[in-house]
């Protein structure tokens, strides 16, 4: 029987695709982003009373700060500029809410979208690295401006290793707008070209039409929504970018960690010393400011960046999530709701920092209670073992200083009298 069929065509040592064929494969649809009842309505809800609470928060802290303690401290410059990280944070929440409500349905090309895309997320990753920073210098500031002014039974290795005109400098209101503008400085120029490089090149990657399709939307306009893959995910660069932040991040966290530890052993040895007893409110209230600063960190932001970090990892893993992974639902949609749940927990510390200044910021308490009419105790004297305590306050509304002077009284006679000056060592 004689063989008809054709033979086979030489095979060649090249293969080549013509242009439409990769456009075919580059376009194949993807699985979609599938936002649970926690994305669509938790989320919203939370993000809207962080507006309800922030807003007023931050807006009062920055009013008391800039119109009723005229003559400031480096501290309250710390907390002023702290004060506006979180009013711009506070203003991105009614944004991020409509975003996880009708996210999944928005086009990729909206107004709406592209606002959250260019605007509001490079506003809220600038402000949370801002107040890291800041939260940072002013344990760290506290710590030295305790050391340098109490005493131990023996000196500090911070006094021994670090010269005199440092911790001298530290207390300058000069020093510290110099450190808040280079904090500003440095983490908008680090963090804006990123962040276009996410918005304009990273999230235009065509995902192809089945996130388009499932609104009914078809292929228009590339038939993308804007809760998508690339949107939540973000490539190799913003990738990159979030590794080198979340290792700053944990820097921060040991340096203030760093600063309760040595706070506790120096309260530890000054206790020791008979000289320093009239400082032992003052060094109890820097512990306990420090101490409230770590939880801060601790609850706020702590576990974002731990989880993050493992959702880089996960994201490294896949060979392309944004084109190769297909199926109803996107494997890591449910991934992507918790690190989604945990960044609106570190825009909780927002909200949490005007009652942080309220609690740790003796000048602030005051001028807020002045507010509301509400007028605080006055300190009394102290009985104790035989031996008086007589503490004399002298407030200064106008320049915002709240100087006290405590006196032991013991055999007869008055002895060892201490001075504070709480505005400067008291504060947060």
């Amino acid at each position: 029987m004689e063989n008809t069929s054709q033979p086979f065509p030489p095979v060649s040592n090249t293969f080549y695709l013509n242009p439409a064929s990769i456009s075919a494969i580059t376009s194949f649809p993807v699985s979609p982003l599938c936002p649970s009842f926690t994305t669509r309505f938790v989320l919203p809800s939370l993000y809207t009373l962080l507006f309800l609470t922030g807003l007023p928060g931050n807006a009062l802290s920055l009013w008391v700060f800039l119109r009723r303690i005229p003559t400031q401290t480096s501290t309250h410059v710390y907390l002023f500029h702290l004060g506006l990280s979180n009013l711009c944070l506070s203003l991105t929440t009614p944004f991020l809410a409509a975003y996880y409500s009708q996210g999944p349905t928005w086009p990729a090309w909206s107004p709406l979208c592209q606002l959250v895309l260019h605007g509001v997320t490079p506003i809220q990753q600038i402000n949370i690295y801002i107040s890291v920073f800041i939260l940072t210098w002013v344990a760290l500031s506290r710590f030295a401006i305790l050391i340098q002014h109490t005493h131990a039974s023996r000196p500090s290795t911070c006094t021994t290793l670090l010269p005199h005109a440092f911790f001298t400098r530290l207390r300058r209101v000069r020093f510290a707008k110099a450190v808040c503008a280079c904090v500003w400085g440095m983490v908008v120029l680090a963090t804006v070209p990123v962040t276009v490089y996410y918005s304009v090149k990273e999230t235009k990657v065509d995902v192809g039409s089945e996130d388009g399709e499932r609104e009914g939307r078809g292929k228009d306009k590339g038939g993308r929504v804007c809760y998508s893959v690339a949107m939540e995910m973000g490539g190799s660069l913003s990738r990159g970018a979030n590794v080198v932040s979340i290792v700053i991040f944990f820097m921060c966290f040991l340096l203030v960690l760093t600063s309760y530890m040595a706070v506790a052993r120096h309260i530890w040895r000054s206790r020791r010393c008979a000289v320093v007893n009239g400082s032992q409110r003052l060094l109890g209230r820097v512990f306990r400011n420090i101490v409230v600063i770590q939880v801060v960190l601790i609850v706020c932001m702590l576990p974002y960046h731990i989880f993050k970090s493992i959702f880089i990892s996960i994201v490294q893993h896949q060979a392309d999530p944004a084109t190769t992974i297909r199926g109803p639902c996107h494997p890591l949609s449910a991934i992507v709701e918790v690190k989604n749940f945990l960044l609106c927990l570190t825009t909780l510390r927002s909200s949490v920092d005007p009652v942080m200044y309220f609690l740790l910021d003796k000048t602030f308490h005051r001028h807020v209670m002045l507010l509301l009419r509400l007028h605080p105790q006055r300190p009394s004297s102290q009985l104790s073992g035989g031996a008086t305590t007589q503490a004399t306050t002298r407030a200064n509304p106008i320049g915002g200083r709240l100087e006290v002077t405590v006196c032991h009284k013991g055999q007869g006679s008055w002895k060892e009298s201490h001075s504070v000056n709480w505005s400067e060592c008291s504060a947060l």
